[in-house]
Order: structure tokens, then C-alpha cells, then sequence
């Protein structure tokens, strides 16, 4: 599982004492050490030029999965407030353990947007036999699991026929490509070879469920 990065933002205005700026910036310095000896990837921005929710917006647009926010009050307080980029789901963390505590905190950020996107993707893929079972699905935005023999000539004849023509009642905002291979699922959800390959000219016996799917 890859190392991420995240910014600490400290909480300085104009406001706050030079003495106690110093300070802060250099309890920010020191977590951010702290993580980085740990192994996780840490970026303390202490930019005075910009204003923290610009310095929020900066890291989230480069895809920073926790956002760290120290100010005066967290560092009298011996604490951190995180944020979770995925859902903006704010917590405080104690300073002790505190790489610890994110490193459990980044496995339940990849965990949870895992199990998302595994679901939305089961829930888009399905299994046809039927060449009219193919492109109505495929019309629905489904991703296809079929019998496939593998030959080029058929994986061109699915593209071509699975392509919209422009018929009156079709939808004429919907992608108009036909499907094409995606891959050969190591998980197969039955034994293809028994079927006959679900491109409609072919009489040749599958070699396999591949996945089909339509370019948006």
C-alpha cells in the first residue's frame, strides 16, 4: 500500500505574536518530522501569503487524502484536527501515537473507498449469454461479463453491431461506441467453454467470460 501525503495547515493570522507564530511553526516542523520518520509522507505548508482555505483547496485538488490542522489552541491542547478528503469527515487526534493513530486513520480511508468502488462495481457488471441481453445492457451503461472465443474478427463485428445507430427512441445524449474487450477476469463466474461466443456470426465455443464495455 503506497505512502500518501498530507498537509498540515497551521492556524496563524495576522493577529497572533511573532514569539507565539515561532512557536507554532515550530511544533508544525516537528510533527511533520515525526510522520516522515514514520514512513508516511507529510508536507507542513506555513505560507503566510495565502489564507488557510486556499492552502485547503491547494492539497485537495492534488488528491492529499488527510488534511492535518494545527493551530494555537490544538498545539495548548496536545492535539491534531483531521479531516478525511473522501467524505470531509473531521475527527481530533491526541498528539501521542499520533502516527499511529493516521496510518490507521489512511487504512480506513483505502478500505472504505475500496469496498465503495467494489460495490458500484458489481452493481454495474453483468453476466449475458444473449447477443439482445448484450447490447441492452450496454445501453444501461452496464459492463458485461460474455462468452468470448477470443478471435480479432468477432471483437471487431461486437464493436461494430453494439454501436448505436441513431434509431428513432434511442437516447441521443448516450455514448454511440460499441463495446469493446476490457479483460479476462481471473474470477470467471462459470465455465464459458460449454457457451457458444456471444458474437452473433460466430459458432465457435467460448474460451472464456471476458469483460465488455462501452468508452465514455
Amino acid at each position: 500500500r503506497a505512502l500518501v501525503e498530507r498537509d498540515i495547515s497551521s492556524g496563524i493570522n495576522a493577529e497572533y505574536g511573532d514569539a507565539n507564530k515561532a512557536d507554532l511553526q515550530a511544533h508544525c516542523a516537528a510533527l511533520e518530522r515525526t510522520l516522515c520518520k514514520a514512513g508516511l509522507r507529510a508536507s507542513a505548508d506555513m505560507r503566510m501569503n495565502v489564507t488557510t482555505g486556499w492552502k485547503f483547496n491547494h492539497w485537495e485538488l492534488r488528491g492529499v487524502p488527510v488534511r492535518m490542522e494545527v493551530g494555537p489552541r490544538d498545539m495548548k491542547n496536545n492535539q491534531v484536527v483531521v479531516v478525511r478528503r473522501d467524505n470531509g469527515v473531521k475527527a481530533t487526534l491526541p498528539d501521542e501515537n499520533l502516527e499511529q493513530s493516521l496510518q490507521s486513520l489512511l487504512d480506513t480511508v483505502h478500505d472504505d473507498m475500496y469496498n465503495r468502488a467494489l460495490v458500484e462495481r458489481d452493481n454495474a457488471m453483468v453476466v449475458v449469454k444473449e447477443w439482445k441481453d448484450f447490447c441492452a445492457n450496454l445501453d444501461q451503461k452496464k459492463i458485461l461479463l460474455a462468452p468470448f472465443c477470443g478471435a480479432i474478427p468477432c471483437e471487431e463485428a461486437i464493436k461494430k453491431d453494439s454501436a448505436r445507430t441513431g434509431e428513432a427512441g434511442e437516447d441521443e445524449k448516450a455514448p454511440a461506441m460499441g463495446a469493446k474487450s476490457l479483460c479476462i477476469p481471473f474470477e470467471q463466474p462459470g465455465d464459458a467453454t460449454s457457451e457458444t461466443c456471444i458474437c452473433p456470426n460466430c459458432d465457435e465455443k467460448a474460451k472464456a467470460y471476458t469483460l465488455f464495455g462501452r468508452s465514455y
